[in-house]
């Protein structure tokens, strides 16, 4: 498998990783740990060197069982997770001061069974600390050997700014995909000023893109899509235009829709390294599956036209969510 350098950061990884959360958090029940395990091994067997959990996705359990998954192959993969919330807790508000960091630190390095996070990015933004005071203390814990490199996950310019003046940021995560293309406007192009890699999480649209959805689709109680406006009845019947749109190429080009959708988001950036997260065997291979799927740009271009005659419908947080986007 091919690789990709997140900015100008020296951090190589595969040019799609694992997003763990999935597995332990957010849509229903966990995963059985073995099977969990399991299907990390597989990633990592079929090319993927790129891991991202998070205290929050349990609390903890997440970073324990890719801990114990990845322990055989230790130095051969990049493990991201992140700090930024009370109590590992997402509905418990952000905390991101500075002994609470150190405190994450190292309790993630425990979980993990590792001696250093190779991605530690910062969860959220914590208006009541000061980004200099943030990026100060991963600095200090990149330089005690902890950290190996500093991130920021839905950081908006003027954060990203901030930290990058204090400590080289690595990389940004946020959500990106043909079903959410805000970072387009701002943010892709400070990261490409700055050098700085861009993790797009929810690559498939939270599941819309891989065109298994539809007008009637209901979500489990446990399942957070449920909340998610952009996931009541009526907005996604608005949007099925854009999954028409995907499944189109698809076709096309002999592929899954969920492969089109990865393959779009390769295209945009050849800094851009995407997280889709699975269950399933067979979906980690579809998604891997997007790697041979090529665009051109005849592709590309009529593809972007298309998009800018689609107006998509419904908040992609709910409100109670959307308070911890501080920017």
């Amino acid at each position: 498998m091919q690789t990709r350098i997140l900015g100008k950061s020296g951090l190589e990884v595969s040019p799609l990783g694992l997003g763990c959360m999935g597995l332990s958090y957010g849509y229903g029940p966990a995963t059985d740990r073995r099977e969990a395990v399991t299907l990390i091994r597989a990633a990592f067997e079929r090319g993927v060197t790129f891991f991202d959990t998070a205290e929050a996705y349990g609390p903890g359990i997440n970073e324990a069982v890719v801990g114990e998954a990845l322990a055989p192959v230790r130095d051969q993969v990049v493990i991201a997770t992140k700090f930024g919330f009370k109590n590992g807790v997402p509905t418990d508000g952000v905390d991101s001061r500075p002994d609470r960091i150190r405190q994450v630190a190292d309790a993630a390095l425990a979980r993990l069974g590792t001696d250093r996070i190779d991605l530690f990015y910062q969860h959220r933004v914590d208006p009541a600390v000061p980004m200099e005071d943030v990026a100060g203390t991963v600095k200090d814990l990149i330089q005690a050997g902890k950290v190996k490199h500093f991130g920021l996950s839905e950081a908006g310019a003027s954060s990203i700014r901030a930290a990058h003046a204090v400590t080289p940021v690595a990389a940004v995560q946020s959500e990106y995909s043909m079903f959410w293309r805000e970072p387009e406007a701002e943010i892709l192009p400070l990261l490409e000023e700055l050098g700085i890699g861009f993790v797009p999480f929810s690559p498939l649209g939270k599941g819309f893109l891989t065109g298994k959805l539809d007008a009637q689709t209901t979500f489990a109680a446990d399942d957070f899509r449920s909340t998610v406006p952009r996931f009541a009845p009526a907005a996604l019947k608005a949007n099925m235009a854009l999954v028409d749109l995907v499944g189109s190429i698809a076709a096309e080009k002999g592929a899954t829709p969920a492969q089109v959708a990865l393959a779009w988001l390769l295209a945009q950036r050849p800094w851009i390294v995407p997280i889709p997260g699975t269950t399933r065997l067979d979906r980690l291979e579809e998604n891997l599956g997007g790697l041979d799927v090529a665009l051109t740009d005849a592709d590309l271009a009529r593809i972007a036209v298309s998009l800018g005659g689609i107006t998509l419908q419904g908040e992609r947080y709910a409100a109670s969510h959307q308070r911890l986007i501080n920017r």
